[in-house]
């Protein structure tokens, strides 16, 4: 463990690279358009800008955590902090887009290095009666950098290119991670085995297929055939993963976790919680300038209220977890977003961008409610040996949640439209066609709502935390 002297300084480190991976996994969406238009490409190719970066991130994480029970937390974090500051400066310099979406992928690997490990390295920091509180000040940076991405983006892109969203993040990585291999912990090693090597593989190739499968199921460029033999085989991979993680006895992903229900269930609705916020994310910048027809600043600016309203209660949210217990915040939260996402879903022509705005902040309110506590549940009551695959779940978990949440809503979305427009596409959209936007997208919302039920009834149901000893 660190010395105290040494708390909030290794706190700095962490929120500031979580908050700088974050950011930049949902701020580079709305540049999209840009980059397609200086590079010519299209849409289909475009895309891999942002599913290359979710998609190594969520295939790594695991492996990442553990990795780091073997070298320690700070050199996994320090070394992340590195390519993820120099992946961001090859992004900038990209002069075609395959050169831009290989950047990407390296920038990925340095996000994944620090999602994996961040919030073990505050356990291992923070005493036991204040971890809820610094995980909600950690919850509070990666909140705010996924929420904020789009608002900042768009206010950014106002008055300068692109390539400038990737500029940003360099000098903070490369300072910052000069700054962890002097104050991050040494390498204390929590397991000294053989790495899981087959089990990264087969857990990569499952989910990089079944995200494909998923993200192209509204696709008219993939036939149900392709669709078909895409999901069969990563459901394949899965299987495989499962079966070799079953016979080890080291595993990269440690099952017997599961077996505690306060754990699975725990897990499941933070999947579930990041569902319905990307679900939100991504279809409301688009009734915005599509419907309403605001400037990219403007819509920054009301997207700006889920961040505002994440600044002011995460760390209430973390304190109360520390007196309250979880499961009654965490199911509060999933409770009052999805009562956001139900009132967002009945938006028209005519409701003005301020009560948008206050119906985001309900769910950017219900959001910061939920997450804090739910991580600290879960680290609160792992083993320390386990505690970095447990982190890497966590972070697995939210990004996962965030691929099937773009995933679902598109899907909706597009079935909805499609439907009442007779099979056109949202890149067809013309004013004669708002009242068959807001017909698919009240129905996306009303499915992310559903969603939002189901994360908040997991949230309850997985009853008293089972308590561990932490090893000495």
């Amino acid at each position: 463990m660190s010395s105290p002297a040494n708390k909030w300084p290794t706190f700095l480190i962490v929120a500031t690279g979580v908050f700088m991976s974050t950011l930049d996994s949902s701020m580079v969406n709305i540049a999209l358009p840009f980059i397609m238009k200086d590079f010519h490409s299209s849409l289909g190719d475009t895309q891999w800008v942002v599913m290359i970066y979710l998609l190594t991130i969520t295939a790594t994480l695991l492996f990442w955590g553990h990795l780091s029970d073997r070298l320690g937390r700070g050199k996994i974090y320090a070394s992340g902090l590195l390519i993820f500051g120099l992946g961001s400066l090859a992004c900038a310099y990209a002069p075609v887009l395959a050169f831009l979406v290989a950047a990407r992928f390296c920038q990925a690997l340095g996000a994944a290095m620090m999602m994996a490990v961040g919030p073990a390295i505050i356990k291992e920091t923070f005493p036991k009666e204040q971890l809820g509180r610094g995980l909600g000040l950690i919850g509070m940076a990666v909140s705010l950098g996924l929420m904020s991405g789009p608002s900042l983006g768009g206010f950014l892109l106002e008055f300068a290119s692109w390539r400038f969203l990737f500029f940003i993040t360099v000098p903070l990585g490369l300072i910052f991670a000069f700054l962890a291999g002097r104050i991050l912990p040494g390498p204390t090693r929590h397991y000294s085995g053989p790495l899981d090597w087959l089990g990264s593989l087969t857990w990569a190739t499952a989910l990089v297929l079944l995200s494909l499968t998923l993200t192209h199921a509204s696709s008219a460029s993939w036939s149900a055939t392709r669709l078909l033999l895409t999901g069969s085989a990563g459901a394949g991979a899965l299987c495989c993963f499962i079966a070799i993680e079953a016979r080890l006895p080291h595993p990269l992903l440690t099952m017997s976790l599961f077996r505690n229900r306060h754990f699975s269930l725990a897990m499941i609705s933070a999947v579930l919680s990041f569902m319905v916020l990307f679900a939100v994310i991504l279809l409301t910048p688009f009734h915005l300038d599509r419907v309403l027809g605001l400037s990219p600043s403007r819509i920054g600016l009301v997207m700006l209220a889920i961040p505002s309203s994440i600044l002011v209660v995460s760390p209430l949210a973390g304190w109360l977890s520390d007196y309250v217990g979880a499961r009654f915040i965490s199911t509060l939260g999933l409770s009052v977003s999805t009562l956001g996402v139900f009132s967002l879903s009945t938006i028209q022509v005519s409701t003005p961008p301020f009560v948008i705005a206050g119906q985001l902040m309900l769910l950017g309110l219900g959001q910061s409610l939920f997450l804090s506590p739910n991580s600290a549940s879960v680290l609160s009551h792992v083993e320390a040996g386990k505690a970095g695959a447990a982190a890497a779940l966590l972070a697995t978990a939210r990004n996962l949640g965030m691929l099937l949440g773009i995933a679902q809503a598109a899907l909706l979305f597009s079935m909805f439209f499609r439907g009442v427009t007779n099979g056109l596409d949202l890149r067809d959209f013309r004013p004669e066609h708002t009242a068959s936007f807001l017909t698919a997208l009240h129905g996306a919302l009303l499915g992310a709502a559903l969603t939002g039920l189901l994360g908040a009834a997991a949230s309850w149901l997985r009853g008293k935390p089972t308590h561990h000893r932490p090893e000495e």
